[in-house]
């Protein structure tokens, strides 16, 4: 499993990560406020959902983008707070009791250390979270942390697109990928590409629209921060503009 590297900017990771961004203002939140109640199922009930849509302002979920296609919004409809939630019991930053969500020592502990809040939350959506029950049908990825991070290392060190990556990683031609293998992209997509953008690692660029949208995704200097791979070496120097 690879290790990030300590990040001695600590402005560096809130300006790149909607994770860590969105983890501190629901800290932020359950101290003002109270624990946050849970639906009978252990959701986040409808209030804070409401709130979190207007406050996280989450690239591509935006609270306009959420209620374009939804009259109310229940965690289920708010796809990075369903995988925050999840992601803040896994690292055990809160915990269910007598149907709230309440912040644990931990995270009172890190909430004034984001290096640290960022590893550790980085590191439990990158390298401890099943994220195949995200995908529509349940689909694992063949692969590991390794290969994915030192291939993107090189293909991104100038923006790649999702279909050059797949093509990369699995071999099929970038017209196969587009056109034929939907569900191998949006395997690589869900699992890895997501995120690291959501990480903060990765920045995503979207054009396009329908069926003609391409993504590119982009290092962010969190990961230049963050991570040294195998395949540094390799590496050809950024244009400076």
């Amino acid at each position: 499993m690879p290790l990030f590297n300590p990040i001695t900017d600590p402005e560096l990771p809130a300006r790149h990560s909607p994770l860590l961004r969105a983890t501190l203002l629901t800290i932020g939140y359950i101290e003002a406020n109270g624990p946050i109640g849970l639906t009978a199922s252990r959701a986040l009930k409808r209030y804070f959902v409401e709130w979190a849509a207007e406050a996280f302002d989450w690239p591509w979920y935006s609270a306009a983008d959420l209620y374009a296609v939804n009259k109310v919004l229940n965690e289920s409809d708010f796809p990075p707070l369903v995988i925050l939630h999840d992601l803040l019991a896994g690292a055990k930053l809160v915990r269910h009791r007598k149907s709230a969500m309440h912040l644990t020592r931990l995270a009172g502990q890190l909430k004034n250390d984001p290096a640290s809040l960022w590893a550790l939350l980085a590191s439990q959506m990158l390298f401890h979270t099943d994220h195949s029950k995200y995908t529509r049908y349940g689909d694992h990825l063949m692969g590991n942390w390794d290969i994915f991070l030192n291939i993107i290392n090189v293909e991104a060190q100038h923006g790649v697109s999702e279909e050059t990556l797949c093509s990369v990683l699995f071999g099929t031609s970038e017209q196969e990928t587009r056109y034929e293998d939907i569900r191998q992209r949006a395997a690589l997509y869900i699992h890895v590409l997501r995120p690291l953008c959501w990480a903060g690692l990765l920045n995503e660029v979207r054009t396009g629209q329908g069926l003609a949208r391409q993504e590119h995704f982009f290092k962010t200097p969190l990961w230049h921060a963050a991570l040294t791979l195998e395949t540094d070496r390799h590496l050809e120097p950024t244009t400076q503009h």
